[in-house]
């Protein structure tokens, strides 16, 4: 092996030094450049002095003339150039050495990069078939990362989410007390990303959770809404809201033609898009109401409506959870969901 952990590198193409600090495979280590930690190929680093032995001297050095303090210019002050860019959820993987002499991903090692000019506290769950596989409440500065864990290349099949809430280390009044960020990816999916850094040679599966955190959204209690009622619209008391919605369903079908009549000439994208905002709309009304719980009714078919809903559930911090089991009404075309209050 080339290189051990605590030697010190140069990054090939922007010259800055820095240390080995992880060995990943016989082809990446983890190096850290100016307090960011980040993995790289062998042939992108190199020991800073190592050209400074191996380059022969074309020309013979000149002796240089003598310069007196006064005569040496000032330099010029280069501050490093921060660009605030969002928070990133970023998973480098971790090769291995198969039987056949490939190199196959073995885990991935899950980082949350900050790179906003504000400090964050989080919550992260990392959910896998439905279920809470790791969860983690910390904080994470402005322009720092965070580890989180690593995460099995096998455990990818379980339709991964990683969710997470965010609030400033810092509240400001005009800004929301918290946001919510999710990623979530399929197998096929990853499938496609280790295939194209492996083809481009890049380091990491990156995603943006967050440009930028949201500002609060509130009405000013002095507002005079005579003039909207004046002109027909509706204005309610909050606390008296619940009496004002639509009654709820503890059983939604969402079988296209229960939702419009006009479906025939519909797209297969114009119909699931029809279904999947019908359901969201029964779901809110049953979260309104409080329901303990609702049944939705998908069909069976290709399981793509099922496989959206499913998707979204897992989101939804209101869901204790669901089952898509079999049943007498049925078969196994609808999904039960559970609710949880707080």
């Amino acid at each position: 092996m080339k290189y051990e952990v605590g030697d010190d590198i140069i990054v090939v193409h922007s010259q800055d030094e820095g240390k080995v600090i992880e060995i990943i495979n016989d082809k990446m280590v983890l190096i850290e450049v100016k307090g960011v930690k980040f993995p790289a190929y062998m042939d992108q680093i190199d020991f800073p002095y190592f050209k400074r032995f191996t380059q022969k001297k074309i020309v013979p050095e000149q002796k240089k003339a003598k310069v007196h303090v006064d005569q040496v210019p000032k330099e010029k002050r280069r501050d490093e150039v921060k660009v605030a860019d969002g928070i990133w959820l970023t998973l480098f993987p971790k090769f291995e050495t198969d039987l056949f002499g490939d190199d196959v991903v073995d885990r991935f090692k899950v980082y949350l990069i900050n790179r906003t000019d504000q400090g964050y506290e989080f919550t992260y769950k990392l959910n896998l078939a439905g279920a809470t596989d790791f969860e983690i409440t910390s904080d994470v500065q402005s322009f720092k990362d965070f580890y989180l864990h690593d995460i099995a290349f096998e455990s990818l099949n379980d339709n991964p989410s990683f969710d997470f809430e965010f609030r400033l280390l810092q509240p400001n009044k005009y800004k929301a007390d918290f946001c919510e960020a999710h990623f979530k990816t399929k197998p096929k999916q990853i499938f496609q990303k280790i295939e194209e850094l492996k083809e481009k040679n890049l380091p990491s599966i990156n995603h943006r959770l967050l440009e930028k955190y949201p500002d609060k959204a509130y009405l000013d209690e002095g507002l005079d809404f005579s003039k909207l009622t004046s002109v027909g619209y509706k204005v309610y008391d909050a606390a008296k809201a619940k009496q004002y919605l639509d009654p709820a369903r503890s059983v939604v079908d969402l079988h296209i033609e229960k939702i419009t009549d006009n479906w025939k000439g519909l797209s297969n994208f114009e119909i699931i898009t029809l279904q999947l905002k019908e359901f969201e709309k029964w779901y809110d009304l049953a979260v309104a109401h409080r329901q303990p719980d609702l049944i939705v009714i998908h069909g069976v078919g290709k399981g793509k409506l099922k496989e959206e809903i499913h998707d979204i559930l897992k989101t939804k911090k209101e869901v204790r959870f669901f089952v898509n089991q079999y049943d007498q009404r049925f078969g196994y075309g609808a999904t039960e969901i559970f609710f949880q209050y707080t």
